[in-house]
């Protein structure tokens, strides 16, 4: 019997129970169970509980699963994606596609991870319904592949019709940084993400007068402290969400902010503090400084207050 993410899968050997989060090998399986621990068992010691959530390949063509996040009454009309925890194990999500309008919905919904591919779902989603596409353990995050959504919509009215939407998406830590909410016209909480977000309309007439704005309206650029501090503690609160190179682009942008005030207000020299660690952004902002037109030298801050963890900067 061959099993899927997302299956409900009983033990043979006791009485226990869980979904299937992993994929270990040709012959063994993650399974996590109510209290929240990823399981390693065999193939041969699981057998699929029918009718409960997600079930095995072996049934025949897949339809679309009804789950208890069916509409969104009180949400915007579009499609969404609606990632709610388990009532019984913590660590499981499920993703459930959810078609807030009122057309039909051709989908099919692949993974990718290191060049291979898998089909999660496809399926005919019909108005204002929801399908279960893909289950997995939230502590595995970093194990995610990449999800690839193609969406034809069908309409019977008449419109003219739209494009496929080709959605990727690679989740990452932050999409879950948030407070858990209640999803719409359900119980369960959880995350709701737009797949269909289309990009703000420009006006054109504020555009025009931004052109035309008088020197007395125009933006002005506020005196930097004398010691830059550029640890990402310093800069973000959400730090622990966000990945190196974000991190890393964070601090280069507020070193370049600072500096560049510096300059508009005429500052002898500037200190920015960026530590030791493994040199990254020391090196980063070194080369910028090198390159920057109105600085006459930089060299390490004093020593006795900052070590070798800050540059201090000198202007022309």
């Amino acid at each position: 019997m061959k099993f899927k993410l997302g299956d409900f899968v009983r033990f043979v050997d006791e009485k226990r129970e869980g979904y299937v989060t992993k994929i270990i090998d040709a012959q063994t399986l993650g399974v996590t169970d109510e209290d929240g621990f990823e399981i390693p068992v065999a193939l041969s010691n699981l057998t699929s509980v029918h009718g409960h959530g997600a079930v095995a390949e072996e049934l025949d063509a897949p339809k679309p699963i009804q789950v208890n996040v069916p509409s969104t009454s009180k949400t915007e009309n579009g499609i969404y994606l609606a990632v709610a925890n388990d009532n019984k194990a913590d660590n499981v999500v499920h993703f459930n596609l959810q078609n807030q309008t009122p057309h039909i919905l051709l989908v099919s919904v692949n993974t990718e991870r290191k060049d291979k591919y898998a089909g999660a779902f496809y399926g005919v989603l019909e108005a204002y319904n929801s399908a279960l596409v893909y289950s997995a353990s939230l502590s595995d995050l970093d194990l995610w592949p990449t999800f690839n959504f193609q969406i034809l919509i069908h309409s019977k009215a008449d419109i003219k019709p739209v494009e496929p939407l080709v959605i990727h998406k690679k989740f990452r830590a932050k999409d879950f940084s948030g407070e858990l909410k209640e999803l719409p016209s359900s119980k369960q909480k959880g995350w709701l993400i737009r797949l269909d977000e289309k990009a703000p309309l420009v006006d054109a007439q504020k555009l025009k007068e931004s052109f035309f704005r008088g020197a007395d309206q125009k933006k002005t650029v506020d005196v930097p402290a004398k010691e830059i501090d550029l640890h990402i503690e310093k800069l973000r609160d959400d730090h622990h969400f966000l990945e190196a190179d974000e991190m890393l682009q964070i601090q280069l942008n507020h070193f370049q902010t600072a500096i560049d005030a510096a300059v508009v207000h005429h500052f002898d020299k500037i200190v920015f503090i960026h530590g030791s660690g493994n040199g990254t952004l020391r090196d980063k902002i070194h080369k910028l400084i090198s390159k920057n037109p109105n600085v006459k030298t930089y060299m390490d801050a004093q020593k006795e207050k900052f070590g070798y963890g800050a540059t201090e900067v000198v202007f022309k």
